[in-house]
Formats: C-alpha cells, structure tokens, sequence
C-alpha cells in the first residue's frame, strides 16, 4: 500500500522504516533534508513539499501525521489545496481528541476522510511494533487495515488472555475505539496512566535510597525532624538489583520495570540526569476529562503535579513557605 508521512522525528522515521520492511510504498516529508535523505536511502521517496508530496501519490491518497499538535492544523491546512475527495488524513501525534472532533467536522464536508490514531511504543517501536488506538469512520479504518496490522507488534507480542475468545481485534495490536478522537482519547488516558505508574515506581526507589538514612549524622536542632528510630534506617540497597529482582515473579513487573532497570544498570545513582520531567499535554487534558465527568483521579492528578514540580513549577511557593517561616518564626533557610 502507499503512503505518506510528514513528520520524520523519532517515531515518525521508525514507523516508515517499518512501513518499508513491510513492503509498503512510502513518501516522506520533513522540514530537515537530513531526516528525508536517510530514509530515501532505505527506500522511501523523498518530497520537498507538501504539493510535491501528494502529487506523488495515487487516489485515493493516504497521508499520515506525525507532528506535534501545536503544529498539526497549520500542516493541514497547507496540505488540503494538494488533497481530493476519498482521500485519508490520518494525526498520529498526541493530539486533543476535541481537536478531532473538529478536524473530522472540517474534512467532512469535502469528502476527505480523517482518522486519529493514538500511537505508543516510543524508540522501541520499530523492533516491536507499535501499540495503536485507532478512530474514525469504519470504511476509512477498514482500507487502513494493511498499514496498522504492519506497525502494529501483532498478536504474538503477549499471550491470550486466558478464557477469552481469539478474534481480530486487540490481539492484533491495533483497536478500532470508535468515532472520531475515540484513539485519541483513548491514547489521553493511556498516557494519564503512565504518568501514574511511572510516578510510583520513581517514589517506590526513592524511598529504598532513602532507607540508609539512620546510619548517617543527623543535625540535632529546631530546624530538623528527630529520626524517632534510626537503627530501622540502616540498610544499603542495590537499587539496580532489586528492579531486576522485581522483573521476575512479582506482581509489580512490567516494561517500565524492564526499563527501569535498564537505566539503573547503566548509572546506578542516575546522576546524568536532572530529574526535569516534560509533560505533552495528555496527563492534563485527562484530568481534564476526569474533572468533566466527575471521575475521581487522585493518583494521575499528583502524578501530573510531580511533573510540574520537577521542572521548578513549585520554586516560588516554596520561597513563599520560606518567607512565612521566617516572618511568623524567626526561621532562616538552612542552605544545601
């Protein structure tokens, strides 16, 4: 099948080099010629502009996105003069699903198609495929069918769910979810989820590092909290050791956890790093719809705020604390 993807970052140039392992025939598009020229060496064609880009293409046209939103409707709109009736549009970014609701009202009426697809696998996605939350009019998906089955992991990437009847469909690795946004609402929570379960794993670490903590002075004075027991606080523990404990047997094991102890094995105290963690947009457009649905969501909510602080959003309320401390008690910041 042919097809075309604008958007050459990370997952967009491994999803095309997927694509071509599979047979398809791809036309690639990207801002940086370097992006386009490595892979018009593995196959694909490169095109310098969008008009050449479609023009490469046979009707119906199938061109696939992978951007960031705050780019996506200025790519389609420069796109739609180059595009006719039956063509297919499809935003693998992460996207709000409202703007899909929106997108889909806009092609509609000219007869072009508009499919979301919520896409997760990152880096690893060209070895294993890729996990696919798909929306969109049934017709429009069901063309679309060779393109998903061959990015997606397929259905030996995880045993069947025992008692459950084998048919096509998650199994696949791909899920038609419903109309228009349902695979980016879907992605949205998926990522909600992330936040959370990556959050935990960190706070779970962070607290076995902590655990040697009685076996080390600690200051004696009105500024500091007494360690009512510090002999219960004196273990050193191989961090990289226990996620690799972990990864087998427990209850707690997943490809987080996998990662995780990837990363300690390469840097045990992690000091290459920061600890500045991005957020996309997802993890609060679904504490958005949490709020709209009345959905308690405390642990994705905190999650989401970790993030926040970690890249200094708390910096000022915390010299507010400070300053309070100081007027009401006399209390000075004690200096790192």
């Amino acid at each position: 099948m042919q097809i075309a993807i604008v958007g050459l970052g990370r997952m967009g140039s491994n999803m095309t080099r997927r694509l071509l392992g599979a047979g398809h025939a791809c036309v690639v598009h990207d801002l940086h010629a370097e992006a386009m020229q490595a892979l018009s060496a593995a196959g694909a064609r490169g095109a310098a502009s969008l008009a050449e880009l479609a023009a490469a293409l046979e009707p119906p046209r199938t061109v696939w996105l992978m951007l960031p939103a705050a780019v996506v409707d200025a790519t389609l709109q420069a796109l739609l003069p180059h595009l006719g009736r039956g063509d297919t549009v499809i935003d693998g970014g992460n996207s709000h699903y409202r703007d899909d609701l929106r997108r889909a009202a806009l092609l509609a009426p000219q007869g072009l198609h508009y499919v979301d697809v919520g896409t997760s696998g990152g880096v690893w996605g060209l070895a294993e495929g890729y996990c696919l939350m798909v929306g969109g009019e049934p017709d429009a998906v069901e063309r679309l069918t060779p393109i998903f089955t061959a990015l997606a992991p397929g259905a030996a990437a995880a045993p069947p769910t025992p008692g459950r009847d084998v048919r096509a469909g998650a199994e696949r690795g791909w899920l038609h979810c419903g109309p228009s946004g349902a695979g980016h609402f879907v992605k949205m929570v998926h990522n909600g989820i992330e936040y959370g379960l990556m959050a935990a794993y960190a706070e779970g670490f962070d607290i076995l590092r902590q655990a040697g903590i009685g076996a080390h002075p600690r200051a004696a004075d009105a500024e500091t909290a007494p360690l009512a027991h510090p002999e219960a606080y004196r273990y050193d523990f191989d961090l990289a050791e226990i996620a690799e404990l972990w990864r087998r047997g427990s209850v707690v094991r997943s490809w987080l956890l996998d990662l995780t102890a990837h990363a300690l094995l390469q840097d045990p105290t992690l000091q290459a790093l920061q600890g500045r963690v991005a957020d996309s947009g997802e993890g609060r457009w679904t504490l958005e719809a949490a709020i709209d649905t009345g959905t308690p969501a405390p642990v994705l909510a905190t999650a989401l705020f970790a993030r926040f602080a970690s890249r200094g959003g708390s910096d000022f309320a915390n010299r507010v604390l400070a300053a309070m401390r100081r007027e009401f008690g006399g209390h000075e910041e004690r200096r790192t």
